[in-house]
């Protein structure tokens, strides 16, 4: 596995030629050239067959103030090393999409704010054009873990079939990269001030497999349960790594979520933000309605995730290392 990790990256560097700030290779037209910067930790772990674990921006640049979202985002880095993977931070800068970054990366991305251009598949090829800076969202964030082979990827919740989206097609590109890009996206699930069963139904027509988290229920994002169950349950790290390894194997090149539910002691609140949510579906005043309570819980289940999904890409990592140990013995 990690010869093939290796193979991966090299055909990378061949196409987009890893720099840094010092060390633009890709021209004097600036506009990024089809570059990519891979951190150097990233670039170990990912040569070395290592637990990565990619995140998205967005949730620093537009889902809290500074410097709280600085503050956050360090601390989900933190659970995810202290779990046993490396976490890769996504972000574009100054045109150039970068796969893990700096702390002063970090704290660049945090005071600029919603100043950076969320940041979904769509925005990709403007926001690197016009050397800006961009927060990755669910779908650009599938698609450059995918590019460099990062195979976990953890946010907060996914984005969905907006209500009524049968009659004004809102439906996020969330759910078509996950029908389209082989990474398997940790979330809460989805909010309930989308259409969470026209959302499951969409994921299905996609062909993406929906996995519930030591539950029957999809959560809805701030509360446990949604009222819609999955056919598919994984009950320990293990169980998904299983899942995402076979997944893989059978090239059958979608996506799977696995949803976790939010911790059941942020749980208590659930109740409260749900009335909010349903009170402030024309105001989008959910925070302010809740005192607060849903942006605690955002930060809570983030975290959250990053500890499961930490602990399912090294669980990924060995049983990737025990099938090629068990191939090994087998030939000789």
């Amino acid at each position: 596995m990690a010869s093939s990790a290796i193979s991966r990256l090299s055909n990378l560097r061949r196409h987009f030629q890893p720099t840094d700030s010092n060390n633009n290779k890709g021209g004097s037209d600036g506009a990024g050239g089809g570059l990519i910067k891979i951190s150097p930790e990233v670039s170990e772990a990912l040569s070395h067959g290592r637990a990565v674990v990619a995140l998205e921006s967005t949730i620093i640049s537009h889902g809290m103030p500074y410097p709280l979202n600085l503050g956050t985002a360090k601390e989900v880095e933190t659970i995810v090393r202290t779990n046993g993977a490396v976490p890769a931070t996504i972000a574009i800068l100054d045109g150039i999409p970068c796969v893990g970054l700096s702390l002063e990366e970090l704290e660049r991305l945090a005071i600029l704010g919603t100043r950076a251009q969320k940041t979904a598949r769509r925005d990709i090829a403007h926001v690197v054009a016009t050397r800006g800076n961009g927060a990755t969202t669910v779908s650009a964030t599938m698609f450059f873990a995918s590019m460099v082979g990062i195979p976990v990827f953890v946010t907060g919740g996914i984005g969905g079939v907006h209500r009524h989206g049968e009659q004004t097609m809102d439906v996020s590109s969330d759910l078509t990269e996950l029908g389209r890009t082989p990474v398997a996206v940790i979330s809460a699930g989805v909010k309930s001030i989308l259409d969470i069963p026209r959302t499951l139904e969409y994921l299905e027509t996609k062909g993406v497999c929906v996995a519930t988290y030591k539950t029957n229920e999809f959560p809805a994002f701030f509360t446990e349960t949604s009222g819609c169950k999955v056919p598919c349950r994984v009950d320990s790290p293990e169980d998904c790594a299983r899942l995402i390894d076979a997944n893989m194997k059978l090239k059958l090149d979608t996506g799977i979520l696995i949803a976790v539910p939010i911790p059941k002691e942020h749980s208590a609140s659930g109740s409260i933000i749900e009335c909010a949510i349903q009170g402030a579906l024309k105001e989008a005043r959910v925070n302010e309605l809740t005192g607060g309570a849903s942006l605690a819980s955002n930060i809570a289940l983030v975290k959250n995730n990053a500890f499961v999904g930490a602990r399912i890409a090294v669980a990924l990592v060995q049983l990737r290392k025990s099938c090629n140990e068990g191939d090994a013995e087998s030939v000789s």
